[in-house]
């Protein structure tokens, strides 16, 4: 949209003074008189019942504040998930419990004076345990005599806890028998993601305390301001009117904020002690308490005739740990993804998630796609290159188009039965020309083998993601008019360090024509904001913007009436720009006046909407993603040279701010690809406490970045705009792969493509055709 003249520009953040002076506010940022902290004691076993708990040593300290137990908190089934109501994921868990489901499961919680006396005080709490059999592997987690794991009578929403099955999907649309009757080649593999972890520097940290009329105000680094008041409010037994929750800013998210972690537990200490409480969690409990990616093995089954899909068919388990969080909405949203990016008459989707001892799984960027992709485009690239075909050429047949229907979503929702999805925007073959010609794929797909230990390779995956949950979750937001013709933007959405705040800005900016300035934003305070449901789905810009434009259209439609009255115009024959209201004949009122007149004179009435904004429509974003690599074939290690994503994000709000989310997405893939891992012993312990042990990818690991925004233009979003946030994770992973596999000839169908896996691969390597 070329008359655009604030979405589109890279404008300066809202928040980008503060932050950078470290006048940016964080949870912690501020202390309370009196204020008390909290330490949580974790189970040591993966399995155990407790038979017996002494914590009077702990409550006799000095200083010792309050200890609760399960003896001492209402026993309630909920869900960690912060999901729209009613939640998918099964309330399979309880705020303290006698039953005790992993290494890192909550025992107790101590409020004290101070940090070292509140941990002093856990460490002095007596608890004999009664250690019950573990299921540590997923595939043997619903066998005949497998240890069960929630045989608790209260919990909710369970598949089958006889079988630890917590969530199963089975969908199809059209026939994948007769595809594969129907096909010339009949192709199957099985690929393997593991455990990784959201490893946001900022850890979960709530503080809480009553403030004048006796209301809980809950101050909390959290993705889901609305949906924690929601899930606490029957945990605390209090009504929700008496809970205010805070978001301030955030030191990232991922995911690994969408759930409800220590809120509880804060709130419940501050009603006994009536006293602030402040609750932190160390990288040491991030990584053993806190939630990950959800493993899955996943199996790819396609037929294919004369060089196009007649079938394919994803099998999926899925590992969610010890609790069900978001166990049946990411495999919900693996098998709708990756069964929507190809043309094909046949699909089917078989999953299902189970229960093990071991770290309870959650949502993380992607949210089911990466480890979907993963597998997907691994196979792609084994299917073409079987064929003799170039794995580009290939997928450009293949891939689905403008105006293609999604049929896989009519069969398959996220927890509630899917709406119809048709493609009105794809820049997927512009962005795979133009990531092709950045990497230089012709040229280097054509170039002779390398002789010696090292061997580069280019490889590709496309991708594509959504933009909110389509028929679920609403946004909303509010926008006043001040004297200064400056406006207060309220709303609920949640800013993670994202950009959100100044891109629900430039949104209104442009709606009413003046600068971004003008525009002061307020975000996720439950007392002052409208409903929003988070940060989550990549529906931010989608959903929660859509809102604002409503918002500021009808401030608009306002701003002109009184325009109108003040030039003696009909306000249908006024426009608006550079913050004036203007008469054909060039006569003009500054929004000034327009806001004094609507305050002070006749008809006073303060110029102000609020918007609401669901959608049925969930606009996918494509991704075109390719890697180079060069593999050391004495060693295994992997070493990448550049990734290139060229992105479809329809209109663009800010492309700098865009060009970061690609950025950062590309280097939190890069590690999922090549380190990261959280191995368990044979207790299920996990091995790793801090960024010593767990690897993440920094600067130095970090190739030439390309980025690329292709631009399209989206009927249903606000400007023509879909997601960014979470489309550019998916892609580098098995881009990186097919790399390998391409510089190798060996094929890795387990993440991290660590040198182990590599040289293993290696050793029974094929001839890659």
């Amino acid at each position: 949209m070329a008359d655009l003249k604030t979405v589109g520009k890279s404008e300066r953040r809202v928040d980008a003074v503060k932050l950078a002076t470290g006048r940016g506010t964080f949870t912690d940022d501020i202390a309370l008189p009196g204020m008390l902290h909290a330490k949580i004691l974790h189970s040591p076993h993966a399995h155990a019942r407790i038979v017996k708990i002494d914590a009077r040593k702990a409550r006799a300290m000095p200083g010792v504040a309050c200890v609760l137990t399960y003896e001492d908190v209402p026993r309630v089934p909920y869900t960690t998930a912060g999901q729209g109501w009613p939640e998918p994921s099964p309330r399979d868990t309880f705020v303290l419990d006698r039953k005790l489901r992993f290494v890192g499961d909550r025992v107790a919680v101590v409020a004290a004076d101070d940090p070292e006396l509140a941990q002093r005080a856990c460490d002095s709490i007596r608890v004999e345990y009664e250690v019950l059999p573990a299921i540590l592997d997923p595939e043997l987690a619903m066998e005949d005599g497998a240890p069960r794991i929630h045989d608790e009578a209260d919990a909710e929403g369970i598949k089958d806890a006889s079988r630890n099955l917590a969530a199963e999907i089975v969908a199809e649309a059209g026939s994948v028998a007769q595809g594969f009757a129907d096909a010339e080649h009949v192709f199957e593999n099985t690929y393997r993601v593991g455990y990784v972890q959201q490893a946001s520097i900022e850890p979960h940290v709530t503080i809480t305390w009553l403030d004048e009329d006796h209301r809980l105000v809950v101050r909390t680094a959290t993705q889901v301001p609305f949906h924690v008041r929601r899930i606490i409010a029957p945990l605390l037994g209090i009504p929700l009117r008496r809970i205010r929750v805070i978001k301030p800013r955030i030191g990232g998210g991922f995911g690994g904020k969408q759930e409800i972690l220590i809120e509880d537990l804060c709130g419940l200490l501050t009603l006994r002690t009536g006293r602030p409480v402040r609750l932190e969690y160390t990288r040491e409990q991030e990584l053993t308490a806190a939630r990950t990616r959800h493993p899955q093995i996943v199996t790819v089954k396609t037929g294919v005739l004369d060089g196009r899909f007649t079938a394919i068919e994803l099998r999926v388990l899925e590992n969610t740990g010890a609790y069900g969080s978001h166990a049946l909405t990411v495999m919900s949203v693996t098998g709708n993804r990756g069964l929507s990016l190809y043309r094909c008459p046949n699909l089917r989707y078989e999953a299902r998630a189970v229960y093990t001892n071991l770290a309870v799984a959650g949502a993380f960027r992607g949210y089911g796609c990466p480890q979907g992709f993963f597998a997907l485009e691994s196979h792609v690239d084994e299917v073409a290159c079987a064929l003799g075909e170039d794995p580009l050429e290939f997928r450009a047949r293949n891939h689905v188009r403008e105006g293609d229907p999604q049929p896989i979503a009519e069969v398959l929702g996220e927890g509630r039965e899917g709406f119809p999805q048709v493609i009105r925007s794809c820049g997927l073959p512009e962005a795979i020309r133009r990531g092709a010609e950045a990497i230089g794929w012709a040229q280097k797909r054509a170039a002779p083998a390398a002789e010696g230990p090292l061997r580069r390779g280019v490889g590709m995956a496309i991708v594509l993601q959504a933009s909110g949950i389509p028929g679920v979750d609403m946004g909303a937001a509010s926008l006043k008019m001040n004297e200064d013709g400056s406006f207060n933007l309220l709303f609920g959405a949640t800013d993670l360090g994202t950009g959100a705040d100044t891109a629900l800005c430039q949104l209104a900016a442009e709606v009413l024509g003046i600068p971004i300035e003008k525009v002061l934003p307020y975000a996720a305070d439950t007392d002052l904001t409208p409903f929003d449901p988070g940060a989550y789905a990549s529906s931010t810009t989608y959903i929660s913007g859509r809102a604002v434009e409503k918002a500021a259209r009808q401030v608009l439609a306002q701003i002109l009436e009184v325009g109108g009255r003040l030039l003696g115009e009909d306000p249908k024959d006024l426009t608006s720009h550079d913050g004036k209201v203007w008469a054909g004949d060039g006569r003009f009122v500054t929004f000034e006046q327009v806001c004094l007149s609507s305050l002070y004179q006749a008809d006073q009435f303060q110029i102000m909407a609020g918007a609401s904004h669901m959608s049925y429509d969930s606009p996918p974003p494509f991704a075109a993603v390719f890697a180079e690599v060069e593999v050391d074939v004495e060693t295994g290690l992997v070493t990448v040279h550049k990734l290139v994503e060229a992105v479809d994000c329809g209109q663009v709000v800010n492309p700098q701010m865009a060009e970061g989310q690609i950025e950062g997405a590309a280097a939190q893939a890069m590690g999922y690809a090549l380190f990261e891992r959280m191995p368990f012993d044979a207790e299920g312990r996990m091995r790793f406490r801090s960024f010593r042990d767990y690897t993440l990818a920094t600067a130095s690991d970090m190739p030439e970045i390309e980025s690329i925004l292709v631009p399209t233009h989206e009927p249903t979003g606000p400007f023509g705009v879909k997601a960014v946030a979470e489309i550019p994770v998916s892609g580098p992973a098995p881009a990186i792969a097919n790399a390998v596999a391409q510089a190798t000839g060996a094929r890795v169908r387990e993440l991290p493509l660590t040198p182990d896996r590599v040289l293993a691969a290696l050793d029974t390597r094929h001839r890659y055709a």
